[in-house]
């Protein structure tokens, strides 16, 4: 074909004229059409890709030509949700059904959108991302047929169901990001269970009594007896601040000693009543870890009394000064807080417990496995190995297990730990391979329901020049960029007016515009600045979450909750304000 002049609307196939006729001579316009007789075996293609359907081609405004695939709703539904919502990423049907309903229901809302172009929708972000039969899948086949005719109306009037990759928590209302008047059924929403209900699902509860420990000086004495006592040490079921504040025996250290020797597989040492204060104490376990003294094989007179240069250093007997100063170095004897080690005085069963837990934790002498937590059903504890596997391995855990969990810098026994996937725990498991020990650290990423998404947090950095030149057709004028600032926010937390300020004036942006004219993912996000020696900003860090609009439903977040066990129509109902799920045909 040759161009040799560009139609001032869409035409739907091609006229022929007689010079100074006003009527056609030949008059061809309906477009172009390829069908298949046999569209299972043999269906129409389009850059060699197959679609169900026909495909009508016809000119365009623009001189090129406009290729349409006219396909019934449901196998148009079916080349959607697998591209909006991947199966092999997301593969929980009740939230792929939830994506059917909302890509049935966006398609009947907005049939016609782009009439003026001779189609409906495009198969693109524009609309939804369609590709057609090669991109279907067994499992998104599957949600289309069991929601077939199925829609979320409002008052009984098929709705605009927009969605979005990952809200990070929290939707937000619609006319704050799009502009226009509000609408009731795109309200700003928690991405999560109801109040009371986020961890039903994901629970793991012991029966274990907590220690009754209060005092700030055995802070780590919970779960320093709890590790002994799952490795076989001789530990009261229920330690508490008075027992743990007594001087430790000769008779008990014995006993310790016996058994840290049987870990380490070396001679029980000889243990004598000077082994209950320190320097004896730091003699012992050392014989109990290596048979003998690793700090006068290693450490000469100049590193001894280096390592020794606290306060009360010189009334460390001769024979226990490398042990001690070994020790200390590597951590597992402490001082005091004044920054005395008191040699003359007894070890309380606190410090000698924390000591040698804290040296068989240090040499891997504990059978402590590390994992990360997967999304688990009840009863049972999925976990991803760290051992070099990528396999996911599913625990029960004993009813009387002991529980910490992290709050801080610290670990604190509980009585039943929250799992919504994404935790650091590390564990010990029993005879019967039950976990009969666990900690947990929380997911970086929280609870929300879209927490799985790798975009449930990020952060980008950016010069203040860089910013500038995303800004330069949002806030035109304002000079050299002197600073952000947010001065309105919506009910999610979104960036809603966007303070520009620079050394020639000042501009907003606001709305939705945010996100797309910063080049960012989402637009709920917090600013932090670096300054130079003289004040000026170098560099905007966005913390954020989320990615795209922030409206409607929330696709990661609708897998999190059918994980959770929600159906798709409650999944809809969670995002959509005030809908019914209705059958349409």
């Amino acid at each position: 074909m040759k161009l040799t002049s560009r139609a001032t609307a869409p035409v739907r196939g091609e006229a022929l004229y007689a010079s100074g006729s006003a009527r056609p001579l030949v008059d061809e316009r309906a477009p172009v059409v390829f069908a298949s007789d046999d569209e299972e075996r043999s269906p129409v293609r389009f850059d060699e890709k197959p679609y169900r359907g026909r495909l009508e081609v016809f000119a365009n405004t623009r001189g090129t030509l406009t290729v349409v695939n006219v396909v019934a709703l449901e196998d148009y539904v079916r080349g959607v949700v697998p591209n909006e919502l991947s199966p092999g990423g997301w593969p929980e049907l009740e939230a792929l059904k939830a994506q059917a309903v909302a890509a049935r229901t966006y398609a009947v809302s907005n049939i016609g959108r782009f009439a003026s172009d001779g189609f409906d929708l495009t198969p693109d972000t524009r609309s939804q991302v369609y590709g057609g039969r090669s991109t279907e899948h067994p499992l998104t086949d599957r949600a289309v047929f069991e929601t077939r005719g199925r829609v979320a109306t409002y008052k009984g009037v098929p709705i605009n169901t927009l969605y979005t990759s990952t809200c990070g928590g929290r939707t937000e209302d619609a006319e704050n990001i799009f502009g226009g008047p509000a609408v009731p059924y795109l309200r700003g929403r928690e991405c999560a269970l109801e109040a009371g209900e986020h961890f039903a699902p994901f629970n793991v509860r012991t029966t274990r009594e907590l220690p009754s420990i209060k005092s700030a000086e055995h802070a780590t004495s919970a779960r320093d007896t709890a590790l002994l006592s799952a490795h076989g040490f001789a530990i009261p079921a229920r330690v508490g601040d008075e027992w743990l504040a007594a001087f430790v025996t000769a008779e008990e250290l014995r006993e310790l000693f016996g058994r840290v020797s049987a870990l380490a597989r070396q001679p029980a040492p000889l243990v004598n009543a000077d082994a209950a204060r320190p320097g004896g104490f730091a003699t012992a376990l050392a014989a109990a870890l290596d048979g003998e003294s690793r700090g006068a094989a290693l450490l000469n007179s100049a590193d001894v009394e280096y390592f020794l240069s606290f306060r009360d250093a010189d009334e460390v007997a001769q024979q226990n000064r490398a042990d001690v100063a070994a020790m200390l170095r590597e951590g597992h004897l402490a001082l005091f807080p004044d920054g005395t080690l008191r040699p003359r005085q007894g070890l309380s069963r606190a410090r000698s417990l924390h000591s040698i837990a804290h040296a068989l934790e240090a040499r891997e002498l504990l059978r402590l496995q590390k994992a990360t937590a997967r999304p688990s059903g009840k009863g049972t504890l999925t976990l991803r190995l760290a051992s070099g596997k990528a396999t996911e391995v599913n625990f029960k855990v004993s009813a009387d297990a002991y529980l910490f969990s992290a709050f801080g810098e610290g670990l604190f026994p509980v009585r039943e730990i929250n799992f919504v996937g994404g935790e650091a725990v590390a564990f010990h498991t029993g005879a019967g391979g039950e976990i009969d020990y666990l900690e947990a650290r929380p997911s970086a990423n929280g609870a929300a329901s879209d927490h799985l998404s790798p975009f449930a947090n990020w952060s980008a950095t950016l010069t203040p020049g860089e910013v500038m030149s995303r800004l330069a057709r949002s806030a035109p004028g304002v000079g050299s960029l002197v600073d952000l600032r947010v001065r309105q926010r919506g009910v999610s937390g979104r960036v809603l007016d966007l303070e520009v300020v620079g050394t020639a004036g000042t501009a907003h942006v606001r709305g939705g515009r945010i996100r797309s004219a910063l080049g960012l993912r989402e637009q709920l996000f917090v600013i932090d600045r670096a300054f130079d020696d003289t004040g000026r900003v170098t560099h905007f860090t966005f913390t954020g979450r989320g990615w795209g609009h922030g409206v409607g439903m929330c696709q990661v977040g609708a897998y999190g909750l059918a994980r959770a066990g929600l159906p798709y129509d409650k999944i809809l109902k969670t995002y959509y304000t005030g809908i019914s799920v209705t059958k349409l045909y």
